[in-house]
């Protein structure tokens, strides 16, 4: 009678206890909290990745408007248009149509035997991913009538753009999420930027009529 009563007990001790499910409860726990916390990291590493390039495109683009150009083709001094009054020098670009010629030069990507895009490259990117070479800058110089006068120095509206290789996640969040009880996850391992565009008018310090 002894044995049975031993025996019950043990059953009913075995249907009874939780040890195991008390380890269960902390795998799953323990599987969010690390996927809650490396996803943490790395969103962060992404934030700060993003705000420190759109700081380089500012700065490079305040850098090109008041240095040479980055692209070739683009005239030093605004030239006669298609206006057939032949203004004289000195009037602005945006008294009439056609006063001061449109270029149209062609966009280019940062170049290193370029001394402008070499000075804004070696400026911005010790705020830039190792992976980002100067060819991730592009430059664009437009014509902008309401910008200069006949005779007087290009002034462009200058248009720096900055385009990254996608934004690598250094922990397994697809991974984590499965064990965290998500089904089949398809975080992927990449994310990428959005451009970065910064536009600016290059400056003139001529007076304009006085030529």
């Amino acid at each position: 009678m002894l044995h049975i009563n031993a025996f019950s007990r043990r059953v009913m001790d075995f249907f009874v206890r939780q040890d195991g499910g008390v380890l269960v409860e902390f795998a799953l726990i323990v599987s969010l909290f690390l996927f809650l916390f490396m996803s943490l990291l790395d969103f962060g590493r992404l934030s700060y990745s993003v705000v420190n390039a759109q700081k380089a495109s500012q700065l490079a683009t305040r850098i090109a408007i008041v240095r040479p150009p980055a692209c070739p083709g683009v005239p030093a001094t605004h030239q006669r248009g298609t206006s057939p009054s032949s203004p004289r020098f000195g009037t602005s670009c945006s008294a009439s149509a056609g006063v001061c010629d449109d270029p149209q030069t062609p966009p280019c990507a940062g170049d290193a035997s370029n001394p402008t895009a070499s000075e804004i490259w070696t400026r911005i990117s010790p705020l830039l991913p190792p992976s980002a070479t100067i060819n991730n800058l592009q430059f664009h110089y437009d014509f902008n009538s309401n910008l200069g006068f006949l005779g007087g120095p290009y002034t462009p509206v200058v248009t720096v753009e900055l385009n990254l290789d996608d934004f690598q996640f250094v922990s397994p969040l697809g991974a984590l999420a499965n064990a965290a009880g998500a089904t089949n996850s398809t975080i992927s391992s990449t994310v990428g930027y959005s451009n970065f565009s910064v536009s600016l008018p290059a400056e003139d310090l001529a007076i304009g009529e006085s030529g």
